[in-house]
């Protein structure tokens, strides 16, 4: 499901078409959260993995220029960004997750009969049958961020995935009715680079000043420029001028506006709102098995002590 088959590594915890096909075959069964995608209040698209803005989304549109490279084209287009190292500045408004009973940082990472999930989904279904979802939205809180970012990202689930075996989000949970909202500030490249040496190995990638990880419901995104044109649309001159930097970005201007990665496509709307549906989705999986690994290698060792 797609180049780096994330769907499949977190859901499953390997991407063996054979063990797929068990999976449908005995009726295993996983519910998934999904995102949906405004603009205005008009719906654009629905999200299960990630959702990035400034580095992925410059990856992404700069890579889809270049699919004759093949696989090659992500790795060109990653370097060429980095290299590029440009920053978006924009308002964030979310609102926490206050249902579920764990956070970003903790250690327990979603499993097989997951009772996070269970117990979120439960205090979802209580929240709404009181109150109302509509209600409850307008009375929480909304917290808004401000500043200039490298990358802003919202995942579903951990987006594991053999480069990244714990993924953007190693905790995120797949049924929790909530997403991981993960803000890069802009830093160093040099900073920037060991955030990114972190998703590859063990260490914590959030255990940075520079990066600010929140479990939320939902979201919402503006771009300074969207903000600058709304609160200033007599300013016809500055508007034509940013829509020539952004077709020539070689000029010494930096680019004001990032592409959304969307599930590996690309949105036009730098100003999104973003809704997670707790389990509106269930796919024929399981669940990573616990110490399934360990298990792996267990039933290795014993194949090779049998030959």
């Amino acid at each position: 499901s797609g180049s780096t088959d994330c769907i499949c590594y977190s859901t499953v915890g390997i991407s063996d078409p054979v063990t797929s096909a068990l999976h449908i075959i005995v009726g295993d069964c996983q519910p998934l959260d999904v995102s949906s995608v405004h603009h205005n209040n008009m719906f654009l698209k629905y999200s299960v993995s990630l959702l990035g803005y400034g580095f992925y989304g410059d990856i992404l549109k700069d890579s889809e220029k270049k699919r004759w490279m093949g696989p090659m084209r992500y790795d060109y287009s990653g370097f060429k960004t980095f290299l590029s190292h440009h920053y978006y500045e924009g308002t964030i408004a979310y609102q926490p997750a206050k249902h579920t009973h764990s956070s970003p940082r903790d250690k327990e990472s979603c499993r097989m009969g997951c009772y996070i999930c269970k117990k979120s989904e439960k205090q979802l279904a209580e929240q709404h049958k009181e109150r109302g979802l509509k209600h409850e939205e307008g009375e929480e809180e909304w917290k808004v961020i401000k500043g200039k970012f490298l990358a802003i990202n919202a995942v579903n689930m951990s987006c594991a995935c053999p480069r990244s075996p714990k993924g953007l989000s190693p905790a995120a949970h797949l049924a929790d009715g909530s997403a991981d909202l993960i803000l890069v500030r802009k830093c160093s490249r040099f900073d920037f680079l060991r955030y990114l040496v972190r998703h590859t190995n063990q260490d914590d990638q959030f255990d940075f000043p520079f990066v600010d990880v929140y479990r939320v419901k939902c979201f919402q995104f503006t771009s300074k420029l969207s903000e600058d044109n709304e609160s200033n649309v007599m300013d016809i001159g500055k508007k034509h001028f940013g829509q020539f930097c952004r077709d020539h970005p070689a000029c010494c201007c930096n680019i004001v506006n990032s592409t959304w990665n969307c599930d590996g496509e690309t949105l036009d709307s730098s100003a999104i709102e973003v809704r997670v549906h707790c389990q509106l989705m269930k796919l024929f999986a399981r669940g990573i098995e616990e110490n399934y690994k360990d298990e792996a290698a267990y039933s290795q060792s014993s194949i090779e002590q049998l030959l």
